[in-house]
């Protein structure tokens, strides 16, 4: 009797079917690193999607969309000639995670031990201040960085102003100094600080209020239709009257 393959043996598969459209297939032979970005943000939100809905019988789909991406950009990578410091593997990639990974948790992979979460936190944000210092100084620069480098400005407006809010606080910075500058967003910012404080995440609350809303709008024009009413030809206090019979 064979022993059963390992966990993981299918993502080589995986690689391997990407060469090949990669050499047979206009579309995907035609593709970079730019026209793919957009894919990369819509299937990862495509996944949170799944989660949300509790369709988690969908999640391993929507996670293997995610981890095509991946493979695409290393095979777009690995076709850049010998030398070219953008040129990297799919191997590649998974040498930096597991450095990373192993690197930030000596506590699993090393002999440092921890008291609870709280110091492993605080270790990672040490050695993640450790890794920017010295990629600065790689880059030609003097080591100096700051406790928010790293921070992508890209991402979500509630996702940013929490991460902004959760680094500085993590590295030493009053939590009662974050708040309102008094200027446009500054109520939103100290929004997001106090919901944080009482242990909730804004973009999972937001998100889900959201939905309530999607929910409760939609079933206020099925009501309408269900009374022969077109929703868009309601008046407002039509609308309010259909509103409040989703209540509760």
């Amino acid at each position: 009797m064979t022993d059963p393959q390992p966990t993981g043996h299918r993502v080589l598969r995986l690689v391997e079917v990407m060469d090949t459209l990669r050499r047979e297939c206009p579309w995907d032979s035609a593709q970079t690193h730019e026209s793919l970005a957009k894919y990369l943000i819509q299937e990862a939100y495509e996944t949170l999607e799944t989660i949300e809905e509790g369709d988690l019988a969908s999640l391993r789909e929507e996670l293997g969309d995610v981890l095509l991406q991946v493979v695409f950009h290393a095979a777009v990578a690995a076709e850049r000639p010998e030398g070219d410091p953008a040129r990297f593997t799919v191997d590649d990639v998974a040498d930096a995670i597991i450095d990373k990974m192993t690197r930030r948790h000596p506590h699993v992979f090393g002999g440092a031990d921890v008291s609870g979460t709280d110091e492993v936190w605080s270790n990672w944000e040490a050695i993640k201040a450790a890794e920017r210092a010295a990629k600065a100084k790689a880059a030609g620069g003097d080591g100096t960085t700051s406790v928010l480098d790293g921070v992508p400005f890209a991402q979500p407006a509630v996702l940013l102003a929490h991460e902004l809010q959760r680094r500085a606080v993590r590295n030493g910075f009053p939590a009662e100094l974050v708040g309102d500058d008094g200027a446009g967003g500054g109520e939103l910012f100290a929004a997001i600080a106090a919901e944080s404080a009482r242990g909730r995440d804004s973009e999972a609350d937001l998100r889900a209020a959201a939905r309530r809303f999607d929910a409760r709008v939609r079933a206020a024009e099925d009501a309408a239709r269900a009374d022969g009413r077109e929703p868009r030809e309601l008046s407002g206090a039509e609308w309010r009257s259909y509103w409040e019979g989703t209540a509760g």
